[in-house]
């Protein structure tokens, strides 16, 4: 495996774990607190999260040309497991696009990656244009095997089966550590067959992420606002389409975005300045299940400061 170490002068830190092998899980590692930040009163909220797993619950084949050996529901499950018992302060989320892809989705319809899922203890997931592939009652019938919550806050599903099963946002509290984490979803016109979203209204992503991180960051008071987006990285073809980069930037109050959608791979997340330059996160970890990322965030008690950790590709 190759291993590399980096340091970014941001906020947080983040890296993508590679999910071909299990030990060592990390190496090299990089760890840096100023002066005035003191260990003892630190507190620590590791991030993992996935996107676009598309059905994927086995491992690649040894011969697979481009990911061997790669990925699979069971290595993930097993790293998961051992980042919690380092820390046991985790969330985990996933960025949409949880179904079509293999077999399993077109023979079980989804119950199987919602029962892994589970298992996995997932904390929240949004949806994704693939997640309407057997129809806004082919999601709603397999709920019943998710423990985990959806949020989508730009999606509206008043006039739907799915009505009061996705909130806008949820707010998790961690060893003392307010996050409000919310949802936002590409247009599925022209994308999902009609007959497959039926009436689900769609509303502006920037207005609602706007409204969202307002509600979250001022009047519920957290700490951290994350947004679970299934918007896209960039559109280099499309530079007004929005996506999670522009809406890092004409945004202000969210302190990460996690993406899907484009199915791109970042070895590191990339650092933007909001619309009152402060630092935000976006980050993306491919496709398929290769990839575990994970962001560590280190707040002092009167949560004045993020103190970053380390960041590791394995």
């Amino acid at each position: 495996m190759k291993r590399r170490d980096f340091i970014e002068k941001t906020v947080v830190s983040s890296a993508f774990l590679g999910l071909s092998d299990l030990a060592p899980l990390y190496a090299n590692s990089t760890e840096f607190l100023n002066s005035n930040f003191k260990t003892l009163d630190k507190k620590h909220l590791t991030i993992l999260h996935t996107n676009d797993v598309h059905s994927y619950v086995d491992p690649f084949p040894a011969n697979h040309p481009k990911n061997p050996n790669m990925g699979g529901a069971a290595r993930r499950a097993a790293i998961i497991e051992s980042i919690r018992k380092e820390n046991p302060n985790v969330l985990l989320l996933d960025a949409g696009d949880i179904f079509q892809g293999t077999p399993y989705f077109n023979y079980f319809g989804g119950e199987l990656e919602f029962k892994l899922m589970s298992m996995m203890k997932y904390d929240i997931a949004t949806i994704g244009n693939h997640d309407f592939d057997n129809g806004i009652d082919g999601l709603y019938a397999q709920l019943p095997h998710a423990t985990f919550e959806f949020v989508s806050a730009n999606y509206d599903f008043k006039n739907t089966i799915m009505d009061g099963h996705v909130k806008p946002y949820k707010i998790l509290n961690k060893n003392g550590i307010k996050v409000g984490v919310f949802g936002l979803g590409i247009v599925l016109e022209g994308l999902v067959d009609k007959k497959n979203y039926k009436e689900t209204g769609y509303n502006d992503p920037l207005t609602v992420a706007q409204d969202m991180s307002r509600i979250l960051k001022h009047e519920q008071k957290c700490d951290l606002v994350i947004c679970l987006s299934h918007l896209g990285y960039k559109y280099k073809n499309e530079p007004d389409k929005i996506c999670d980069t522009k809406l890092a930037t004409l945004t202000k109050d969210i302190d990460l975005i996690i993406g899907g959608h484009t199915h791109t791979f970042l070895d590191k997340p990339t650092v933007l300045k909001n619309s009152e330059g402060n630092d935000v996160l976006v980050n993306q970890v491919g496709c398929y299940g290769i990839n575990l990322g994970r962001i560590d965030f280190y707040l002092n008690n009167d949560k004045s400061e993020i103190m970053p950790k380390k960041s590791i590709i394995v």
